[in-house]
């Protein structure tokens, strides 16, 4: 298992930060101890984990950034590495998942949010942090049916906002 940081946020519009979330990651690791208590489990003896360090993101473009992502992934997932990956916004989360169905094919997702990130459009951008989802789901990277959004709340758009889901999903 590989831990992966992907300091970018450059698909955030109201909250930058998340580009500091792999180095807090590792300054919160720092004195990590085996035994977990509640779990009573050494993950340490039972997976072994390394620091792959972080991939070369591009802070101007989110584009070359999805490029630098996916290339950074595929290699490890054709190695057999499975990749925790911290980063940055939701919008990391595309490229992530095109190295990923490009060596598995379509994959089901479970996905811990306040929003569901399957907007058209962000201030009529495709690619945000509101959009990995549409565009995985378009790209043909998620299997219709097989993902589960848990913990939606909070505001929304318009009425219509969950009308895609919807239709992807069966709710």
């Amino acid at each position: 298992m590989a831990l992966i940081g992907v300091p970018f946020d450059g698909g955030t519009t109201y909250r930058p930060g998340p580009r500091f979330g792999p180095r807090n990651v590792r300054a919160q690791s720092a004195i990590i101890r085996p035994w977990n208590p509640v779990l009573h489990v050494n993950p340490f003896a039972k997976h072994r984990t390394a620091d792959f360090g972080d991939l070369p993101v591009n802070p101007l473009s989110i584009e070359d950034t999805f490029v630098r992502i996916e290339r950074g992934i595929t290699p490890l997932l054709e190695a057999g590495v499975r990749c925790v990956c911290v980063g940055g916004d939701h919008s990391i989360s595309l490229p992530i998942l095109r190295a990923v169905a490009k060596k598995h094919g379509p994959v089901a997702l479970i996905q811990f949010d306040a929003h569901n990130d399957l907007w058209d459009e962000y201030f009529g951008c495709k690619y945000s942090h509101g959009t990995p989802f549409r565009r995985a789901f378009e790209e043909g990277l998620l299997r219709d049916g097989d993902v589960l959004q848990v913990g939606l709340r909070g505001q929304v758009s318009g009425e219509d906002d969950f009308d895609f889901a919807r239709t992807k999903s069966g709710w």
